[in-house]
């Protein structure tokens, strides 16, 4: 079965991965779901979201990135793939070592690590300071 959208071998990926995590077919409730968000009329109208569920750890994946319903099908699919094996490794997925890093980025820093950085910019600028050219003709 082949998809104007989806490739055969990204099909077969994801079901590699689907059966790494123990996920079978039977296993999971598929159920389309009326979209939300910007897309307009064509989305607000048709069912093409997927809410995907895992009976056995009743992990629920919904999935609206495309606005064709089998696209949407299988990025549902592997995205429960990864998320079981996360659940089942404890290992973070990318999407969430991003995350954690912008996170990281964006916390406050603290009193003593913001005195330091201070401390260096003024050190930074003495060292400038002491870089003025030399006029010619002065002495």
């Amino acid at each position: 079965m082949d998809h104007p959208y989806i490739n055969t071998e990204t099909m077969t990926r994801i079901r590699a991965r689907l059966q790494e995590a123990g996920v079978r077919e039977e296993d999971l409730e598929e159920h389309f779901v009326l979209g939300s968000g910007a897309g307009g009329q064509k989305i607000n109208k048709t069912s093409s979201a997927v809410n995907l569920r895992h009976v056995p750890s009743g992990l629920v994946v919904k999935v609206q990135a495309s606005r064709s319903r089998e696209v949407n099908r299988w990025m549902a699919r592997r995205t429960l793939a990864e998320r079981l094996l996360a659940q089942i490794t404890g290992a973070l997925t990318a999407r969430q070592q991003e995350a954690e890093k912008i996170r990281r980025q964006k916390r406050r820093k603290s009193r003593r690590q913001r005195a330091h950085m201070l401390a260096d910019k003024r050190h930074q600028g003495a060292k400038k300071a002491g870089r003025s050219s030399v006029r010619a003709g002065e002495d």
